[in-house]
């Protein structure tokens, strides 16, 4: 693979938040340390994402020792929200899986409401190594996931957007392109491969730390959010459509579960440990 390395890493604190880009972060075995470990729910208990409210792009959460969250928006004066005490949790509907949370206090609630104009309400997950398991169809026994929409982490290539943003310009949404990483909220990015050399990849390392690639990444409408304006476009669903549906999913990026703990920094080393023979992997644009 040459001298893959890594390009960026990148923390979201809130899901469907701005994402922070620290130069280094330890490695969990739910998702990168402070990784969306705070959600926010509707009524029904259902998580409220960009799918719904694309404002949130412009939303973000500034992590405090001891994990707490400093949350910031347009129009909005900023609000330290504290870990809530352990208590009384409340049920959480994350695509289908059931997760117990812990509400955070009544003015994040109120803050957040106001925002986006809707009653919300923030929730933290207290213990993710037993609150939510990754989806039993690709889980090894006892692995777990923070709020992430299903794996601990997410990895995409820059030649992988490289390609993408190429066959953008050749569509009939080229004024779209080309379109910035952050559409596709990874937690990793890497330098220094081939364009979609991802999909193949079973078993890799970063740095010291080793993780398997149970699948690639079936992408969703939050990619078509400008994450600095919260405006959508078409892009670049009309391209993978074209060029990157595998059984009914649009491919990009890969997912990641982590086998070992560890510390991952920017310019670390990437070397693949596997490669899937089949299925998936076989996907070219």
């Amino acid at each position: 693979m040459g001298n893959a390395e890594v390009q960026s890493i990148h923390v979201h604190p809130v899901k469907a938040f701005r994402g922070l880009s620290p130069r280094e972060a330890v490695v969990e075995p739910w998702g990168l340390a402070g990784d969306r470990r705070w959600t926010l729910i509707d009524d029904g208990g259902k998580v409220v994402t960009q799918r719904e409210e694309p404002r949130l792009a412009l939303a973000a959460a500034e992590p405090l020792a001891g994990g707490g969250v400093r949350l910031s928006a347009p129009g909005r004066a900023p609000l330290t929200v504290a870990v809530p005490e352990p208590g009384a949790t409340v049920p959480v509907s994350v695509f289908g899986t059931k997760v117990e949370a812990v509400p955070a206090a009544a003015a994040a609630h109120a803050w957040c409401s106001a925002y986006l104009r809707a009653e919300v309400r923030l929730v933290h997950m207290d213990d993710p190594a037993r609150r939510r398991p990754v989806d039993p169809g690709y889980a090894l026994p006892g692995e777990t996931v923070s709020f992430a929409d299903g794996f601990p982490l997410l990895v995409t290539t820059a030649a992988s957007l490289d390609a993408l943003n190429s066959l953008i310009s050749e569509g009939d949404h080229a004024h779209e392109g080309p379109l910035p990483m952050n559409r596709f909220r990874p937690n990793v990015v890497v330098t220094g491969t081939e364009a979609w050399a991802e999909d193949h990849w079973s078993r890799i390392r970063i740095g010291e730390v080793v993780f398997r690639a149970p699948k690639p990444s079936g992408r969703c409408v939050v990619t078509t959010t400008d994450q600095d304006t919260g405006q959508r476009g078409r892009e670049p669903l009309r391209t993978l459509a074209r060029h990157r549906r595998v059984d009914g999913r649009l491919l990009f990026g890969q997912n990641l579960v982590p086998l070992s703990a560890g510390t991952i920094r920017i310019g670390d080393p990437v070397s693949v440990l596997g490669r899937r023979a089949s299925g998936d992997g076989d996907l070219v644009a």
